[in-house]
């Protein structure tokens, strides 16, 4: 469906956005109605890179031509079943799932935040089950961003930020520890405390990599006071930080890890994966959806998944990626770039983020703010340099301009 099919102008929709929507985002100022590639095109063929991704999703590029072929075959075979059924999509994509990053069980969500509630359920059931009432609680990171149900809302370590305010009474059984300060993780551990919840690169909270001595001293920890570690790679799976899981470049092996964003391709799918072993917590009626593992989704993922592995999209992330974050420091009033592989933060000695991330739009690059002073580069895991030369380009008029 494009403008042109409707009948209206833009100023019409735009209008009828108004009246009929919450409004959550501020949105740019033109329609996507196209996607190509590293590309959004908009209503009047404007062209904008988009270092976005769709927010870190289409990492494969937008409208990846096997990610469409599946889908539109799968939609000719069986659109939905329940549950209660297997499906090939579902089933031939937990092998490759689990296959690839060295789980053995899967759970299917339909979010980042769907897999992230499961991982939280899981940990809280499976320490009741085996340790006591008591041993539900989990410590995560400050600045961390989990998700925006009322349970990852809980686990997110942003207290008093808008993400949180006035959803109070806040779930309990949650505290909070410094990033990348293994000490002040156990000392937020209690007798009850059964799991560590963390992202390997912190994404909201200003695109801030984990050490490697941070989280393999958070996997020694968790073995010592038999908690779990749990990964939140919601953003950072299936290649962002230049392994097909960021755990998997670090050497740390998590007990739980969530996914998202990236494995779909575009459509709605997240997961969980663990050991068997833990995967007994979970019984008939523990748990359920009817959505998860779609098989439209499962479909799209497997397509997805395969042009990650097949493209060699991470090392392609983790060669540009180095390239990319070399040239942002030549960027004005930069104070630091940091980031793994294609997941990249710019931090700004001035206020200036959320222009940038404006003013870029209209000069035809799409970026996010995720800080008053930190602008996030995620783009497409198949970007060139030539493009990350244009982004660039655009990133150095526009902060020259602001500052």
């Amino acid at each position: 469906m494009d403008l042109k099919s409707t009948g209206k102008t833009k100023e019409e929709i735009k209008e009828m956005y108004n009246k009929y929507f919450y409004e959550t985002f501020q949105r740019f100022d033109f329609i996507a109605e196209k996607g190509e590639d590293d590309y959004v095109i908009d209503e009047t063929g404007k062209r904008y890179l988009d270092f976005m991704a769709g927010i870190a999703v289409n990492s494969a590029g937008h409208c990846n031509k096997k990610v469409v072929e599946a889908i539109m075959e799968q939609c000719q075979q069986m659109m939905h079943a329940s549950n209660y059924c297997y499906t090939i999509p579902m089933v031939m994509l937990a092998q490759r799932i689990c296959d690839a990053i060295g789980m053995e069980k899967i759970y299917f969500q339909n979010s980042g935040a769907e897999a992230n509630e499961v991982m939280i359920k899981l940990a809280r059931k499976y320490g009741k089950d085996n340790f006591g009432p008591n041993r539900y609680h989990i410590v995560t990171a400050k600045n961390s961003f989990h998700g925006r149900t009322l349970a990852t809302l809980a686990a997110t370590g942003q207290p008093g930020t808008a993400i949180q305010r006035n959803y109070d009474p806040m779930i309990p059984g949650f505290s909070y520890a410094e990033f990348n300060n293994v000490q002040a993780f156990a000392d937020a551990c209690t007798d009850d405390t059964i799991a560590i919840m963390v992202e390997p690169v912190q994404g909201e909270g200003g695109v801030i990599p984990a050490t490697k001595e941070f989280l393999q001293g958070l996997r020694k920890l968790c073995d010592e006071r038999n908690m779990l570690l749990l990964f939140d790679e919601v953003q950072t799976g299936w290649g962002r930080t230049g392994s097909l899981m960021a755990y998997m470049g670090y050497g740390v092996k998590p007990d739980c890890v969530s996914m998202a964003k990236a494995m779909g391709g575009g459509m709605p799918i997240g997961a969980m994966c663990t050991s068997a072993k833990l995967a007994l917590t979970f019984g008939p009626g523990a748990h359920g959806s009817t959505y998860a593992g779609n098989p439209v989704a499962c479909a799209a993922s497997y397509a997805q998944i395969g042009e990650i592995i097949d493209q060699k999209l991470p090392e392609n992330a983790d060669k540009i990626g180095a390239y990319f974050r070399e040239k942002l420091l030549k960027l004005p009033c930069v104070k630091e770039v940091r980031g793994r592989g294609l997941m990249i933060g710019v931090e700004f000695n001035k206020d200036i983020a959320t222009d940038v991330k404006y003013q870029s739009a209209d000069e035809g690059l799409l970026i996010t703010a995720v800080r008053p002073n930190v602008i996030r580069l995620v783009p497409p895991l198949n970007i060139t340099e030539k493009e990350c030369d244009e982004a660039f380009a655009i990133l150095h008029k526009v902060v020259s301009k602001l500052v």
